[in-house]
Protein backbone atom coordinates (compact mmCIF):
# COMPACT_ATOMS: atom_id res chain seq x y z
CA UNK A 1 0.00 0.00 0.00
CA UNK A 2 1.12 3.13 -1.40
CA UNK A 3 1.22 6.08 1.28
CA UNK A 4 1.82 10.39 1.22
CA UNK A 5 0.64 12.65 -0.92
CA UNK A 6 1.82 11.33 -4.33
CA UNK A 7 -0.67 12.32 -7.16
CA UNK A 8 -1.45 9.00 -9.11
CA UNK A 9 -0.74 8.86 -12.76
CA UNK A 10 2.06 11.03 -12.98
CA UNK A 11 6.25 11.18 -12.14
CA UNK A 12 8.39 13.89 -11.51
CA UNK A 13 9.73 15.51 -14.42
CA UNK A 14 6.75 13.74 -16.56
CA UNK A 15 6.45 15.81 -19.74
CA UNK A 16 3.21 16.84 -21.16
CA UNK A 17 0.82 15.19 -23.38
CA UNK A 18 1.82 14.56 -26.65
CA UNK A 19 -0.15 15.64 -29.67
CA UNK A 20 -2.19 12.24 -30.37
CA UNK A 21 -3.63 12.88 -26.60
CA UNK A 22 -4.26 16.82 -26.95
CA UNK A 23 -5.21 16.84 -30.60
CA UNK A 24 -3.91 18.24 -33.56
CA UNK A 25 -2.52 21.42 -33.64
CA UNK A 26 -3.70 24.67 -35.53
CA UNK A 27 -1.47 25.51 -38.65
CA UNK A 28 0.64 29.08 -37.45
CA UNK A 29 2.70 31.49 -38.58
CA UNK A 30 5.35 33.46 -37.04
CA UNK A 31 5.47 37.15 -37.55
CA UNK A 32 8.23 39.63 -36.74
CA UNK A 33 8.32 43.06 -35.09
CA UNK A 34 10.46 45.71 -34.27
CA UNK A 35 11.14 48.32 -32.05
CA UNK A 36 12.84 52.01 -32.33
CA UNK A 37 15.41 50.61 -30.34
CA UNK A 38 15.91 47.96 -32.92
CA UNK A 39 14.75 44.90 -30.62
CA UNK A 40 12.74 41.95 -33.10
CA UNK A 41 10.66 39.71 -31.40
CA UNK A 42 8.61 37.20 -33.64
CA UNK A 43 5.19 35.68 -31.80
CA UNK A 44 3.53 33.13 -33.68
CA UNK A 45 -0.39 33.46 -34.37
CA UNK A 46 -2.85 31.26 -35.86
CA UNK A 47 -2.92 31.65 -39.80
CA UNK A 48 -6.35 32.91 -39.76
CA UNK A 49 -5.89 35.22 -36.80
CA UNK A 50 -6.55 39.06 -37.82
CA UNK A 51 -2.17 40.13 -36.92
CA UNK A 52 -2.38 43.34 -34.78
CA UNK A 53 -0.67 46.31 -36.36
CA UNK A 54 1.64 47.25 -33.17
CA UNK A 55 2.84 44.75 -30.50
CA UNK A 56 4.83 45.71 -27.22
CA UNK A 57 8.77 44.75 -27.31
CA UNK A 58 9.11 42.87 -24.33
CA UNK A 59 12.33 44.23 -24.04
CA UNK A 60 12.12 47.32 -23.49
CA UNK A 61 7.97 47.94 -23.36
CA UNK A 62 8.02 50.11 -26.27
CA UNK A 63 5.60 49.67 -29.49
CA UNK A 64 6.89 47.09 -32.54
CA UNK A 65 5.79 47.55 -35.90
CA UNK A 66 6.46 45.31 -39.06
CA UNK A 67 8.32 47.68 -40.98
CA UNK A 68 11.96 47.32 -39.79
CA UNK A 69 12.68 50.18 -41.63
CA UNK A 70 10.04 52.22 -39.95
CA UNK A 71 9.14 51.51 -36.33
CA UNK A 72 6.39 53.42 -34.68
CA UNK A 73 6.83 55.79 -32.25
CA UNK A 74 6.92 56.08 -28.73
CA UNK A 75 3.52 57.00 -27.25
CA UNK A 76 4.01 60.51 -24.95
CA UNK A 77 2.86 59.72 -21.45
CA UNK A 78 1.21 63.39 -19.95
CA UNK A 79 2.18 63.65 -16.45
CA UNK A 80 -0.28 63.22 -13.76
CA UNK A 81 -2.59 66.17 -12.98
CA UNK A 82 -3.96 67.24 -9.98
CA UNK A 83 -7.17 68.29 -9.38
CA UNK A 84 -5.77 71.49 -8.60
CA UNK A 85 -4.23 71.69 -12.20
CA UNK A 86 -7.10 70.89 -13.81
CA UNK A 87 -9.30 73.83 -11.82
CA UNK A 88 -6.73 76.24 -12.98
CA UNK A 89 -6.95 75.43 -16.45
CA UNK A 90 -10.78 76.14 -15.96
CA UNK A 91 -10.91 79.07 -14.18
CA UNK A 92 -8.41 82.10 -14.32
CA UNK A 93 -6.62 83.79 -11.67
CA UNK A 94 -9.65 86.76 -11.32
CA UNK A 95 -12.41 83.98 -11.08
CA UNK A 96 -10.48 82.24 -8.29
CA UNK A 97 -10.47 85.33 -6.32
CA UNK A 98 -14.03 86.27 -6.77
CA UNK A 99 -14.79 82.75 -5.71
CA UNK A 100 -13.38 83.14 -2.60
CA UNK A 101 -14.08 86.19 -1.54
CA UNK A 102 -17.57 85.26 -2.37
CA UNK A 103 -16.70 82.06 0.10
CA UNK A 104 -14.80 84.41 2.84
CA UNK A 105 -18.37 86.44 2.51
CA UNK A 106 -20.55 84.06 3.50
CA UNK A 107 -18.17 81.86 5.84
CA UNK A 108 -18.10 85.80 8.01
CA UNK A 109 -21.83 86.05 7.67
CA UNK A 110 -22.79 82.59 8.97
CA UNK A 111 -20.12 83.51 12.05
CA UNK A 112 -22.14 86.74 12.66
CA UNK A 113 -25.84 85.73 12.51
Amino acid sequence: MAGGNAIRGTRVGGGPMGESERGETAPRMMVSYWCANGHKTTPSFAAEAELPENWDCPRCGLPAGTDHQNPPAATRNEPYKTHLAYVKERRSDADGAAILDEALKRLKAHREG
